[in-house]
């Protein structure tokens, strides 16, 4: 989630590599930027005519669930990024009061990204953010769980394309991203896809703030806001979403690692024991080359 906001040689940095965190971390899809939502930046140190990697492990225990998820990224200078992500989603204590013991949903995740204008660094003394375009093909495997999502008319496998904005403001030592996803996906794809409610998509804003307390620590907040194509349905509104929000703290020690956690609020996630909000502590550790 964090990102380098102090660069007062930041010439000076894209011809030695970039500095600490300026690739962020790895976001629960993959893609570089913030734990929940991807920025326009690119991950790794790869700077022009290099390339760079980086591969992350991330885990999520709230109440009634746990998320793990795992994946790598290339990235091609500051201009592309690839990545593949995997999610293992256990609802097994919800999946048995569903007659569905040992309910577990998988979800595969690859995405690509490119840079359309701007640069963080260097246009930092200026109002120019930098621009980055992306999407992300989702695939789910739903197990137990595949005819009541038949029957919500929902969909395994989705796209979702997203705008991502990031402005530096050195003075201030803060980031600012917002993100524009446009998407069909149902608690992030482990539901599915769209369904009998609405299968068309919906644009869901998504904002990151990180501030810098020194050159290796980082705090922030995201808030992501969620489409709702599963409610109304044959349940009622028991599947309605809610957005997803975090306040984290990263440490970079040096390039090659980078440990963040967060408190994580998801809202309510259905069908849950019971009608209560998910919330968690997130950890991620990512490795860097």
């Amino acid at each position: 989630m964090p990102l380098l906001l102090a660069v007062p040689l930041a010439c000076a940095a894209q011809a030695q590599g970039k500095l600490l965190l300026t690739g962020g971390v790895s976001s629960i899809d993959g893609a570089a930027g913030g734990g929940l939502s991807p920025w326009a930046l690119t991950g790794s140190y790869a700077t022009s005519g290099q390339t760079g990697a980086t591969a992350y492990f991330t885990r999520l225990p709230v109440q009634d669930y746990s998320l793990s998820g795992y994946g790598a990224s290339v990235a091609f200078g500051e201009r592309a990024e690839v990545s593949l992500a995997r999610q293992d989603f256990n609802a097994s204590a919800t999946g048995a009061a569903l007659g569905l013991p040992g309910l577990r949903l998988k979800q595969t995740i690859l995405g690509a990204k490119i840079r359309l204008a701007g640069d963080a660094v260097l246009d930092a003394d200026t109002w120019m953010p930098q621009v980055a375009l992306g999407v992300e093909y989702k695939h789910l495997d739903s197990g137990g769980l595949a005819p009541t999502l038949d029957a919500l008319g929902a969909r395994r496998s989705g796209i979702d394309v997203y705008l991502s904005a990031s402005k530096l403001f050195l003075a201030q030592s803060t980031l600012v991203n917002v993100t524009l996803r446009a998407t069909r996906a149902n608690q992030n794809g482990l539901l599915g896809f769209g369904g009998s409610a609405s299968r068309s998509y919906s644009l869901a804003p998504e904002v990151s703030v990180a501030y810098l307390l020194s050159r290796q620590w980082a705090v922030g907040v995201e808030y992501r806001m969620k489409p709702d194509k599963l409610n109304p349905s044959v349940l009622g509104d028991a599947l309605r979403e809610d957005d997803w929000k975090d306040v984290f703290v990263a440490w970079a020690p040096n390039k090659h690692v980078s440990l963040t956690a967060a408190y994580v609020d998801l809202g309510r996630v259905v069908p849950g024991l019971q009608p209560r909000r998910q919330r968690g502590v997130y950890g991620s550790i990512q490795f860097a080359y």
